[in-house]
């Protein structure tokens, strides 16, 4: 009879990306899209953003993370990536009030206002022409 493993999940959005993550109880391998987390960001900055989460709750070797990410760009992926893990560890039962208080539950909903007609951008006019 195997043991089965318990999994949860969490859903993370941040600009047009969108992130499926599931932890579960290992040694803190993160896994991106197949490929190591190390190996998927090219910037250390990007990393620690991403294992925020974890680090306020000390559970950086307790959990092993695999997470899908479709969209965006690598902010918006790590950006994702990071309200799915806080939301995983809601469902684990961690503390929620130091998650909450380091604003890492909140959706940062800012992402890229779409173009009107009649101009080049979201906001830039054509160049005024007085002759």
């Amino acid at each position: 009879m195997a043991t089965k493993k318990v999994k949860y999940y969490g859903t993370g959005r941040r600009k047009s990306s969108v992130a499926r993550v599931h932890l579960c109880a290992g040694k803190g391998k993160i896994t991106v899209n197949g490929r190591d987390v190390k190996e998927y960001f090219p910037f250390e900055t990007l990393l620690l953003n991403l294992k925020q989460p974890l680090a306020l709750l000390g559970a950086e070797d307790r959990y092993d993370i695999v997470a899908d990410v479709q969209g965006g760009g690598f902010t918006g992926q790590a950006e994702a990536i990071r309200l799915g893990i806080a939301r995983a560890l809601l469902e684990a039962n961690e503390d929620r009030s130091v998650l909450k208080k380091a604003g890492m539950l909140t959706r940062n909903a800012r992402s890229k206002e779409r173009k009107k007609y009649g101009l080049k951008a979201a906001r830039r006019a054509p160049q005024f022409s007085k002759r």
